[in-house]
Parts: structure tokens; C-alpha cells; sequence
């Protein structure tokens, strides 16, 4: 059925959701109304935050919601003179006037192509409005500084003094010394960025994913282990759009024919709808699409064990070194869904428990206020925190979280039901709908957490070889094993 025939007047929402996308999910429900009545406002923040908008977007987009105003205007005065032309109708059979009915299914005929065409208009605009608002980045934070990487604020710095800057503390070379990790099979087998974790390597992945989880869950965040494939449109309803658009931040699926193995034409089984996830925050959001969730169990407070695959890793020069920027990590994520007035607060907890984990694994580490151009589209406002990386000579990131407000559940359909408790008068006993705000945050990177506490923790012998590795003693209890010969807990 038609869903101009189930509806008398077709909504915004009914309109988009005409063109269902591959995860059957409606369209994102984007605030055309507030674009337009804010035109230099998202103009000035697209600008700030380096948005790669087609030119004049955000006022193609006023002009189009105006027109699309004036067509639903026009529409449900056709559809209203339909309803009296079936009246008519009626009456002529009834009254046995050939002639009347002759002439009301006439204009029957025509206003039903009328209805159409206009139907079809809006349609039309839906699409271009679509197309155009996916671009917008969300608005941004008052307090957010304003310019590229180097305006990012510190807030605060945790930890103990950091230690002098000395190659001698590089974790490559600490790694292969100690026998943690193995790059040159891991890019014989893979490729380069691709490695091997090893004895101790592996066991402190382990601590450290136990040790982050044991945090979170100690603040009401609930477990969840995340599929690592997703559908690319998840991916891009939670904003996951590379600034490049030459390059291609993501991993895509495919099958290989079993009949030719061997043959390049057998990547003919190609799943382009799926991709290996970037961050578990991906597949987290996408736990709660398409849901209504009761107030009063808001907040949803959970953590996510997940893999997470960038493919443009081996991009960045001296940072694919190592194991700083690789194509597969470890990832333990932080996501909450939240009230919309309960966002901000949220994010000062998050950041908390980020502090509480890296405070407990003794780094030397600073929190950030990131700038405008930093900020991915999603992100209202954005906070990272950077450890001292001795052997690297900087500070290296290690986390962040990102106050995303309405921008993905406006995507993904995350809504909420408000009750008395928020103040909103109810009638028929059910509250208004709105759409709830999502948060994330990283409570763990582990190769990034392995390059940090090698730096920092090695120890050398007399003769300034590499004998051992000091680590935080919150760690031992969540190590396997008792034996070994190069760990001293701290």
C-alpha cells in the first residue's frame, strides 16, 4: 500500500521513510527546520570545523524546506477536495445523477494526478535535502576552541613528571629485545601495520582489556562483546565519513569463490554493504537503532570489547612505526545513551573513569579540549587524552570522548519517552518522544596503552641493554601466570 493512501497527511518521516536503506531502517530524521532558521549559525560552524560541504548547501537547503512547506500545503488541500469529491460521488449514485457523478470522477481523475505528481515532488526534495543535510557536521560546544590541532586547551595533567625524551626508550626496539612482539611475521603474513603480540605481549593485552573492564564495571557500565562486522550504512549513520574521500577508512567484506580459489575473478561474492568496524562504538550504537527506551532507565551505561580495523593506518609516516598506528587493535569502548539534558554531565563522568584507568596505570598524561577542526562530524564536543611517550619524543594519544548530543540517534532512530519525572505534563498516560543523546569514549587502545608503559616502564643493566619491564601493580591480578622473568610489578 501506498503510504499516501494510509496517510491523510504524510509527515516528513512518512515521506522519507518511502526509500528504506539497506539496514531497513527509515531515513535519518535530520532538523531541516532547524538548518533553515539558522542558516549563518551552521554556515559559520561548517566553516570552523572544515566541513567538506558542496557550496551553498545550507542555503540550497532553506529554499528547498520552503518549498517543500509550500507543496504539503498544496498537497493536503488536494487531498481534502478528494475527500469531498468521494462524497459527491456518493451522493450522485445515490440520487442516480449520471451527470454529476460523470463530472466529480472527472476531476477525481484529475486532482489523483495531481496528488501524485505532487507526491512525487516531495519526494524529489526529501532526497536533495537528504543528500545535502547528511553533510552537515553536528553543531558545536560553546566552549570548544576554535582552529586546527595546535589550539586544542589543556585541562588538566595527571601522573608522574615525564621522563626525559631518549630514542634508547623506543618501543620497538623494546619490544623485539623482550621478545613482546613479532612486526616482521606479522608483515610477512599480512602486510606492513600488521603484527604479532608475544608471551608478555600478549598476557598485558589481556591485563590491560580485564583492567579498563574492571574500572568501567565499578561505574554501572554494563558488558557487551560487539559483532566486528557491521553494514556500512550503521557506519555512516554514526558519522563515520572519511574527510578524504579518496581514500577509504574501512575495511570491506567479501567472499572467495570455492570453485576458483585461485583466480582474481573470484572476489565476485563481494558484500559491499559490509565492513570490518572501525570502533566499537559503531556496532554499540547500532544496539539501540530503532528503539524507544522508557526514561527511566535512562542512562544505558555499557562497554564494548571489540576489535577495531583501520585501513588508512599506513598513511601517516613516522606514526605507523610500531606499534602506534597498526590496522588492528584491541578497542574497549565506552558508550552512553542518555537524556538530552543529561549529555554534558555524562561526559564529565566518562572522563573521570578514563582518568581513574590511566591514573591507575601510572602514566604521565594530559586531558584536552580539541579544537573545531578536530572534532569528527558526529562529535558536539570532544575530549583527548595524551601520554608521554619517551622513545617516541611527544605526547601520544591514547583516548577520547565524544559528546555526539542528537546527531546519531537522529540517524539510527534512538529515541526515549519523557515521564513526569522530566517535567512534561502527560496525557492518555505516555510521554512525548525525543531523541536521546549518545556519548562514547575509549577506556582502552591497547597497542597504544603496550607503547606507553614499554616507554615508561623499561629497564636497562648497567650497560644500557633492555633487561626487563616495570608495570603497575593493578595489572597483576588480572595477569596469567605467575613465571615471568622480565615483568616487575610497581
Amino acid at each position: 500500500m501506498r503510504l499516501a493512501e494510509t496517510f491523510a497527511i504524510p509527515s516528513d518521516y512518512a515521506l522519507e521513510a518511502k526509500e528504506l536503506s539497506s539496514t531497513s531502517l527509515p531515513k535519518p530524521r535530520l532538523d531541516y527546520r532547524s538548518i533553515s532558521e539558522n542558516v549563518v549559525f551552521k554556515s559559520h560552524n561548517a566553516f570552523n570545523r572544515k566541513a567538506a560541504l558542496p557550496v551553498g548547501a545550507i542555503q540550497t537547503i532553506e529554499k528547498l524546506y520552503a518549498k517543500r512547506k509550500e507543496i504539503s500545503s498544496v498537497l493536503n488541500s488536494k487531498r481534502h477536495a478528494q475527500s469531498q469529491i468521494g462524497s459527491r460521488i456518493q451522493r450522485a449514485r445515490k440520487e442516480k445523477d449520471a451527470t454529476a457523478k460523470q463530472v466529480a470522477l472527472e476531476e477525481a481523475k484529475a486532482l489523483k494526478a495531481w496528488v501524485g505528481e505532487l507526491e512525487e515532488q516531495l519526494v524529489q526534495i526529501g532526497n536533495q535535502l537528504y543528500d545535502l543535510a547528511s553533510s552537515i557536521p553536528n553543531d558545536t560546544h560553546p566552549d570548544v576552541p576554535i582552529g586546527p590541532e595546535n589550539d586544542a586547551v589543556t585541562l588538566s595533567t595527571h601522573g608522574p613528571p615525564p621522563l626525559p625524551a631518549t630514542p634508547l626508550r623506543d618501543h620497538v626496539t623494546i619490544g623485539k629485545a623482550l621478545g613482546l612482539f613479532d612486526l616482521e611475521a606479522g608483515s610477512q603474513v599480512t602486510g606492513s601495520s600488521w603484527y604479532y603480540l608475544t608471551n608478555e605481549g600478549a598476557l598485558l593485552e589481556m591485563a590491560l582489556t580485564n583492567f579498563a573492564l574492571s574500572i568501567a564495571l565499578k561505574h554501572g557500565f554494563s558488558p557487551v562483546i560487539t559483532p566486528d562486522v557491521v553494514r556500512t550504512d550503521i557506519a555512516r549513520r554514526c558519522g563515520f565519513q572519511p574527510r578524504d574521500h579518496l581514500a577509504s577508512q574501512s575495511y570491506h567484506v567479501s567472499t572467495v569463490s570455492p570453485t576458483t580459489p585461485s583466480s582474481s575473478e573470484s572476489l565476485t561474492h563481494a558484500h559491499l554493504d559490509l565492513i570490518l568496524s572501525g570502533t566499537a562504538e559503531i556496532p554499540l550504537a547500532g544496539l539501540f537503532a530503532n528503539k524507544i527506551i522508557p526514561s527511566a532507565t535512562l542512562p544505558k551505561k555499557i562497554i564494548g570489547y571489540g576489535r577495531a580495523f583501520r585501513a588508512e593506518a599506513g598513511a601517516r609516516g613516522s606514526d605507523t612505526r610500531g606499534l602506534y598506528r597498526v590496522h588492528q587493535f584491541t578497542k574497549i569502548e565506552l558508550f552512553v545513551v542518555s537524556k538530552e539534558e543529561e549529555s554534558e554531565a555524562m561526559m564529565e563522568e566518562m572522563r573521570k573513569i578514563q582518568v581513574e584507568i590511566f591514573e591507575g596505570l601510572g602514566l604521565s598524561f594530559r586531558v584536552l579540549d580539541m579544537p573545531s577542526e578536530e572534532l569528527g562530524a558526529s562529535a558536539y564536543r570532544k575530549y583527548d587524552m595524551e601520554a608521554w611517550m619517551p622513545g617516541r619524543g611527544g605526547w601520544g594519544e591514547i583516548s577520547s570522548t565524544s559528546n555526539c548530543t542528537d546527531y546519531q540517534s537522529r540517524r539510527l532512530h534512538i529515541r526515549y519517552r519523557k515521564s513526569e519525572a522530566d517535567h512534561v505534563p502527560l496525557q492518555s498516560g505516555s510521554g512525548p518522544l525525543a531523541f536521546a543523546h549518545t556519548l562514547n569514549g575509549t577506556a582502552a587502545a591497547v597497542p597504544r596503552l603496550i607503547v606507553a608503559l614499554l616507554e615508561n616502564g623499561v629497564r636497562f643493566n648497567e650497560s644500557g641493554s633492555v633487561v626487563g619491564l616495570d608495570l603497575p601493580s593493578v595489572l597483576r591480578q588480572f595477569w596469567v601466570g605467575d613465571h615471568s622473568k622480565i615483568i616487575r610489578w610497581v
